[in-house]
């Protein structure tokens, strides 16, 4: 049985526009959470995040996707994608007279950061997977696509009260995860 990444990546290779949507409409907020990490800047993590899904649709037909999601391949061009965006920083900054403090930048994007960054969307991907249907829906509908509890609860046939309850024990259970690849 295919996951639904699975499933919309194959459409997307094959040039299918709306699967491609589908894994945008998925993944856009933790991609656009990453690259926010990494450059401290939401309009630079706006644009990063955008040319992320750019470059991803270009490389969609040599994907062989290994796992169920494709967050973590989505995460691995985000870190590139903002790594030159912070080395264009720096170039114009030293082009430029009214340069910013150099201090407010960091100075190297570590690899050390990476492979947590690598690591943490693994794992949020990971329990996103181990989550029951009925979590996963209410976690892609009010996480992913930006749902208010009471349309969300609307459009799977249940109370607004189910959705924040659970929602709070989704996000708890990343939490706990992020914790756990934060201290590891």
């Amino acid at each position: 049985m295919q996951t639904s990444d699975q499933k919309w990546a194959a459409q997307a290779a094959a040039g299918d526009e709306n699967a491609f949507r589908e894994l945008y409409r998925a993944h856009v907020r933790p991609v656009y959470w990453i690259a926010q990490g990494i450059l401290a800047s939401p309009a630079d993590a706006e644009d990063v995040t955008q040319e992320t899904f750019v470059v991803a649709w270009r490389k969609l037909p040599a994907l062989e996707l290994q796992g169920e999601s494709i967050l973590p391949w989505l995460a691995t061009i985000c870190r590139f994608q903002a790594a030159n965006r912070l080395r264009q920083r720096r170039r114009d900054q030293a082009h430029t007279a009214d340069a910013v403090d150099e201090t407010l930048l960091p100075d190297i994007v570590s690899v050390e950061e990476q492979v947590i960054t690598a690591e943490l969307a693994a794992r949020i991907a990971a329990e996103v997977g181990n989550l029951n249907d009925l979590d996963r829906e209410i976690f892609r509908l009010c996480a992913s696509e930006g749902y208010a509890y009471q349309a969300a609860a609307e459009e799977l046939g249940i109370t607004h009260a189910v959705v924040r309850n659970r929602l709070s024990r989704v996000r708890t259970r990343l939490r706990g995860a992020v914790k756990e690849v934060r201290d590891a």
